[in-house]
């Protein structure tokens, strides 16, 4: 009797089943299962760091931002895997999700409370580290460019650069932020006020959906495509590539840092910048960065300084005629303008030296990694002079606080709030970065973590209410958390509604069609709507199809 092809297929299947027992770890398992959907072509045996592995801490750690969340204490994955193909990616969820084995996702690490190394809430897990697949190819004569997830905002920046000098590309302003996490998250960045968003300047994607399929734009639908274009990572899929806009950039950019302190009229200064920085020309971005430093007065105590930190797509004199006419209060110089071009603009704002090689964008390393805890708020009505002063006395109680307040207007008032999730559009005068930063690990972090608490109750007055509304890439789970593989959509909305506002329900509505069982999921993924347990049974029941 002669067998089938597909009778062997099914005793090996049955085979593969059998040795799956729990005795087995959950690594062995997972590679079985790698092993049995994996293209032979592309093999994955070196991408996989146990704690054994000399070099488990090293990938662990190597683009981790937060260390409040690499203390020994932190839970730690099983393993980590680093895919080298996207049909790796598609393995991965494909056996994760067959296995039952937890997945978290990294491409940058930036996450401010770790939620793509860490899972506070349900182990065991696993990483998928998308480090090895960073591909960006530009195409100029497209206006356009395909980065790959694991890529770095700097690698991308650098790659445009590399073949124009008068294209670029709107997203953040931290040059070691990995793509695939933060254009899901809405990506903003120096040029927000002239051409929006990263997400908005999105023409296409790959994503990994929960069923371990790869799909582009017009297979996943429209409504697909719009929630990950500011939905938040880790709710919809895996993302593999992005396809973005390019923009126009002129030859020559301008930067500047100007610092007030409170004896320099700081007081006067931000009140104005709050009523001129949203309302200035489209073509200047200029945040301040706040924080105590010693007083030049008395060195035995602090002040409050206020950085001026500035792009503009521009030469600086037509820069100088701008701030003359629209923010004289500043008191800017020629001499305090660098004019550049936009690759080395970007290099400023991020805070290289000036004379920094552009070709250190390439290495994708960050230039911050601290223990901190971080905030936000939005702000649609200047704070008065009154409510300064009391944040000004708040800041100096802490040991290191940042605060950083990044304008908006220009572009952002023409998009509506339902264009894509990200809703903080017409309206909004300025966002707020609250930072609190220390050094000696989780010793004394309570402390710091109940300083910034107070600060943020302090500031409810004074910011957007009903909702009182946050950014998604500044993830807060003091907002809210979900539970162990139960999702409660009452219970998120306390949180979605702060992130997403109205579009939060919409995003809701499409987690449930793509991701009904929520296999990606974490502290505050976006929760499917309960489908029935008979529905959830038979899916499960079909381990191997």
């Amino acid at each position: 009797m002669i067998s089938s092809p597909s009778s062997y297929l099914a005793i090996l299947i049955l085979l593969i089943s059998i040795s799956l027992t729990k005795s087995a770890s959950i690594e062995e398992n997972f590679v079985q299962c790698l092993s049995f959907y994996s293209d032979k072509a592309a093999p994955f045996y070196a991408s996989i760091y146990t704690p054994n592995n000399a070099s488990f801490n090293n990938i662990l750690n190597s683009s981790a931002q937060n260390l409040r969340y690499l203390v020994p204490s932190a839970p730690k994955p099983e393993f980590i895997f680093t895919p080298l193909t996207d049909s790796h990616v598609q393995v991965a969820v494909t056996c994760s999700k067959k296995l039952g084995i937890h997945l978290r996702v990294r491409s940058g690490g930036h996450d401010y409370e770790g939620l793509s190394y860490v899972s506070e809430i349900e182990t065991p897990f696993i990483i998928v580290d998308l480090a090895k697949l960073r591909d960006v190819n530009v195409d100029i004569g497209d206006n356009s460019a395909w980065i790959q997830a694991g890529a770095t905002i700097g690698e991308v920046y650098y790659r445009i650069h590399e073949k124009s000098d008068v294209h670029g590309f709107p997203a953040g302003l931290c040059t070691s932020l990995g793509v695939g996490g933060h254009i899901t998250g809405g990506a903003y960045g120096s040029m927000m006020r002239k051409y929006g968003l990263g997400a908005d300047n999105v023409l296409d994607a790959k994503i990994v959906d929960a069923n371990g399929n790869i799909l582009d734009r017009k297979s996943m639908g429209e409504e697909f495509f719009w929630a990950i274009r500011g939905g938040g990572g880790g709710s919809f899929g895996i993302l593999l590539w992005w396809k973005i806009k390019l923009v126009p950039v002129p030859k020559t950019v301008t930067v500047f840092t100007v610092t007030k302190s409170l004896e320099q009229d700081a007081s006067k200064i931000v009140h104005k910048w709050q009523e001129v920085a949203p309302t200035i020309d489209e073509n200047l971005f200029m945040r301040v960065i706040i924080q105590p430093a010693a007083s030049t007065a008395n060195k035995t105590q602090r002040t409050i300084t206020t950085s001026y930190n500035a792009q503009f797509l521009g030469d600086s004199e037509k820069l100088l005629q701008v701030m003359k006419e629209s923010f004289p209060e500043l008191g800017l110089t020629k001499q305090d303008c660098t004019e550049t071009s936009w690759i080395k603009s970007v290099m400023y704002i991020a805070g290289y030296p000036n004379d920094t090689p552009p070709e250190v964008l390439l290495e994708g390393k960050s230039t911050f990694k601290n223990y901190f805890k971080a905030k936000s708020d939005f702000v649609r009505e200047p704070i008065p002079e009154t409510g300064l002063q009391g944040l000004w006395q708040r800041l100096l109680e802490e040991d290191s606080p940042l605060m950083i307040w990044n304008p908006y207007g220009g572009m952002m008032n023409n998009f509506s709030e339902s264009d894509i999730p990200f809703p903080h559009r017409n309206g909004t005068l300025y966002k707020i970065q609250y930072l609190t930063l220390w050094q000696d690990g989780d010793k004394n972090a309570s402390k710091h973590v109940d300083w910034i608490r107070k600060l943020y109750n302090y500031m409810t007055p004074y910011v957007s209410k009903f909702p009182r509304e946050a950014y998604v890439n500044y993830r807060d789970l003091d907002l809210g958390m979900n539970k162990k593989n139960s999702t409660s959509f009452i219970q998120a909305t306390s949180w979605g509604n702060m992130y997403f506002k109205d579009n939060f329900n919409r995003l809701v509505k499409i987690k449930t069609k793509v991701d009904p069982e929520n296999v990606f999921r974490h502290e505050q993924s976006i929760p499917p709507l309960p489908v029935s347990t008979m529905q959830l049974k038979d899916k499960k029941c079909k381990r191997w199809e």
